[in-house]
């Protein structure tokens, strides 16, 4: 390696070793689930120059771009991009549950999450689109430099309290937001949010992160189960037992999930901390963008 060639690569390690760990990471996911995604490009109102197009029989004389056209034979339409940026409000929820992974040295709840939201606030914003936090303090902000200050916000410990819940104050009406959480706390708070911002007219996504020990249920025999809070604890000696009846019910609150995000004009899915991020993150892209949609898991 060339002497400048290293000193590139010195000087490249010294920013990145600068951002935020979180930001390195989801800039890496974000690179390589979607090299290529660089927000709704489309003809419309704008002051940005897209492209040239060649005139069409509607297209009235005013429309014609004359010095470009000058070089040819044909006439051509300068065209600008499309301007309407969104506000985005990203939410993981930090609670104590999210701390949880059943293997050890496994990713956490709340690291899923934490990697999935940046890594699409990064994809967001190199879009222009406005990227914030469902939180009072972090409102939709563009440009780059609002990516280090939303890894810096996200990547915080889990709580104390065992869940969390997003404020969307801050966002305007008609914007949108992408929430993450294991959601299997009460429910009601949750669909209160949703059916505020349904009132708001604020679209979104309802993303359910689980480890796979809480999507199967592996447990046999004597077993202990402690809140990541420690606020609650059972034990039992024939954990087996409840494996049929823990199933129906996460059956019934992922159903319920589906249909509170259906009824607010949002989308559900399920994500699972053992699946690659990069699926993930390739579905939650296209998800909020084109709407409300039947429910996916991964």
């Amino acid at each position: 390696m060339s002497d400048a060639a290293t000193t590139l690569r010195s000087r490249a390690e010294a920013l990145s070793g600068a951002l935020p760990p979180l930001l390195v990471a989801a800039t890496n996911l974000a690179n390589s689930a979607l090299p290529g995604a660089h927000g709704r490009r489309r003809a419309g109102q704008g002051a940005e120059f897209w492209q040239f197009r060649p005139a069409v029989g509607s297209d009235g004389a005013g429309r014609i771009d004359w010095r470009r056209s000058a070089r040819g034979d044909d006439h051509f339409v300068r065209e600008t991009e499309w301007q309407a940026a969104r506000s985005v409000a990203l939410w993981a929820d930090d609670g104590a549950a999210m701390g949880f992974a059943s293997a050890k040295g496994a990713e956490t709840k709340g690291q899923r999450a934490r990697l999935l939201a940046m890594a699409l606030g990064v994809l967001l914003l190199r879009g222009g689109e406005r990227v914030g936090l469902a939180r009072p303090d972090m409102p939709p902000r563009a440009g780059q430099a609002q990516a280090g200050k939303l890894a810096m916000a996200l990547d915080a410990p889990e709580g104390t309290e065992e869940h969390t819940l997003p404020v969307l104050t801050a966002l305007p009406a008609g914007g949108h937001a992408v929430l993450f959480s294991d959601f299997l706390g009460d429910p009601e708070p949750v669909e209160a949010a949703l059916a505020e911002a349904a009132e708001r007219q604020i679209g979104g996504l309802l993303v359910q992160v689980l480890d796979p020990a809480e999507e199967g249920f592996p447990f046999d025999g004597r077993t202990r189960f402690e809140s990541m809070s420690g606020h609650l604890h059972y034990e039992t000696l024939r954990a087996g037992d409840l494996r049929a009846a823990y199933l129906q019910r996460l059956a019934a609150r992922k159903d319920r999930l589906e249909q509170m995000a259906r009824h607010a004009g949002w989308r559900f899915t399920t994500l699972h901390t053992d699946a690659a991020p990069a699926a993930g993150l390739m579905w939650l892209w296209q998800a909020i963008a084109t709407g409300p949609g039947a429910r996916q898991g991964a």
